[in-house]
């Protein structure tokens, strides 16, 4: 009788258990659509709940009108001159989608111009090398360069279509973030204390997803920002044409380990010392390397404080997995869901040692 009393409340737990994974999945296809926005709302928390303490000091026993304030803040020094700038990459995109569609911009004659501009003996290598002429590789250049900028201007004009769809995952993204900010600090040890897991191992796997988010945006976001900052001031000063584009791309490239921003102005220096403009080159390569490069050693550290444990190059291969799958939301998702990973695969092998060491303590 107890057996079956067993089986029949294994199965009914079973059937529950399927139940709420179901309800789960269901859940997860209803606010798909909405899902970039929660996770940035999610983000957003995460990183201004100082912000939220401060103010709610500030407003003893308001917390709503602590995050009010911090909402505000975050809406006038973040959300407004980013859609500030989002606008004017936009445009520029558009306008030099237009310029290489109406011939006003010819990358195989700015090849040509680099190439001729280069000493004797190393057009000689060249024409060894089967490259003197140009023409291919001319070609291939100005068909990289034409589609690059297409889907800059094609995904601009996506965005514009779809305007009504960017009002209304902004507006959930803030009102999303007024909740989390507020009840943030409840919220979460009721999400750990749900969580099918033993209550140390979930402490320590929130501590550090709560690292990974302070490293990836702070370390990764934040240090991008400055440096496609200052790239856009040097390719503006040197006379780079559409500075704010190539130095969102610059930060952008920041998030890839080793060349990063280098990416972008080595070949404007290039091109610049090579059509006569000699002060402007050597401007951006000092540039390059005494401040946009540094930037990353010197800000790096400060902001993340401590090493996430994450390789370079897996850093580099879940960025670019992570834009591929989700776009722009995946510069954040891809170095948090390797971190994650890393650190699940890290206790899984702390805890076998730990029993091992434990039954060879018990051994006789």
């Amino acid at each position: 009788m107890a057996a079956e009393e067993d089986r029949t409340r294994a199965i009914e737990r079973g059937g529950f258990l399927l139940f709420l994974a179901l309800l789960s999945v269901a859940m997860l296809a209803v606010v798909w659509p909405f899902v970039a926005p929660l996770m940035w709302a999610t983000l957003a928390a995460i990183m201004f709940q100082p912000l939220y303490l401060r103010m709610l000091a500030w407003r003893k026993g308001h917390e709503n009108q602590a995050a009010l304030l911090a909402l505000l803040v975050i809406t006038i020094a973040v959300i407004i001159p980013s859609v500030i700038i989002g606008s004017m990459v936009v445009d520029e995109a558009i306008g030099v989608f237009k310029a290489f569609g109406e011939g006003e911009i010819d990358v195989s004659g700015w090849l040509d111009q680099i190439v001729g501009a280069l000493p004797v003996h190393v057009q000689s290598a060249l024409a060894k090398s089967g490259l003197s002429t140009m023409a291919g590789l001319s070609n291939k250049a100005q068909m990289f360069a034409e589609e690059s900028v297409g889907v800059i201007a094609s995904q601009a004009v996506a965005i514009g279509g779809g305007v009504l769809g960017w009002v209304l995952a902004f507006g959930v993204g803030l009102y999303v973030t007024y909740f989390l900010l507020r009840d943030g600090r409840t919220l979460a040890p009721r999400i750990l204390a749900a969580m099918p897991l033993e209550t140390g191992l979930a402490n320590r796997m929130s501590e550090r997803f709560l690292t990974i988010v302070r490293a990836t945006v702070k370390g990764s976001i934040v240090v991008g920002l400055v440096q496609g900052a200052l790239g856009t001031a040097t390719l503006w000063i040197a006379g780079i044409p559409s500075a704010i584009l190539f130095g969102v791309i610059m930060a952008i490239c920041s998030l890839l380990p080793a060349l990063g921003p280098a990416l972008v102005w080595a070949p404007a220096a290039i091109y610049l010392l090579a059509v006569g403009d000699m002060w402007q080159g050597i401007f951006v390569i000092i540039s390059g390397v005494a401040v946009i490069g540094m930037a990353d050693n010197v800000l790096r550290p400060i902001l993340v404080g401590r090493d996430t444990g994450i390789p370079d190059w897996l850093i580099l291969v879940t960025t670019l997995g992570g834009i591929a799958a989700l776009g722009l939301s995946g510069i954040v998702l891809g170095p948090l869901v390797a971190g994650l990973f890393i650190s699940a695969w890290k206790e899984l092998a702390e805890q076998r040692e730990a029993r091992a060491l434990s039954d060879h303590s018990g051994s006789p």
